[in-house]
């Protein structure tokens, strides 16, 4: 897994080609590009056939049939705001990397008895941020966190100096590759 998952929304398909190029340009190979338009199966699958050494991931993923269509265009993980059976059942037929959104117990609970142990923390500055991924990793030492939402510049190193932090995503990777490029 990437250390840095920049969360990209794709409006348009020529916003793949700048984005992308100008993560590649700053070092990072990976990119989730969101569910939250029209063109976004169209852009993952134009991210998989250009930059084929990148990793590239569908997020914002809420059901499965938006689950299946990342899949079919090349997606090779998933990331969710929340947890969803279905979207897990897929991407475990699939052999498919799922990191749903889980901030507590329950949904942490819920997350493990499916087989997964890595999960998305969104949002993180509203759920509690780094003191609140230390008091869940008590219980739950197997899991690690992507935290997610509120993790910027300014708090970056403190989160990635935590061992339970798998990854970090957040949009800001976009806006300073692109500020950089």
């Amino acid at each position: 897994m990437e250390k840095f998952i920049p969360v990209v929304v794709i409006k348009e398909l020529p916003e793949v080609d700048t984005i992308l190029s100008a993560l590649k340009a700053n070092g990072i190979n990976c990119a989730e590009i969101t569910f939250r338009t029209a063109c976004a199966k169209d852009a993952i699958k134009l991210a998989c056939e250009k930059y084929p050494d990148m990793s590239i991931g569908a997020g914002t993923v809420i059901n499965k049939e938006q689950c299946i269509d990342a899949i079919a265009a090349g997606a090779t993980f998933i990331v969710s705001p929340g947890l969803s059976r279905d979207v897990a059942e897929v991407c475990k037929e699939h052999n498919i990397p799922y990191y749903p959104g889980c901030v507590t117990p329950t949904e942490i609970m819920a997350a493990l008895d499916l087989g997964i142990t890595t999960v998305k923390f969104f949002p993180a500055n509203v759920y509690g941020g780094l003191n609140a991924l230390k008091a869940l990793s008590a219980p739950f030492s197997q899991v690690k966190f992507i935290p997610t939402g509120g993790v910027d510049r300014g708090n970056i190193d403190e989160f990635l100096a935590f061992d339970k932090v798998a990854a970090i995503g957040g949009s800001f990777f976009v806006k300073e590759a692109l500020e950089n490029k």
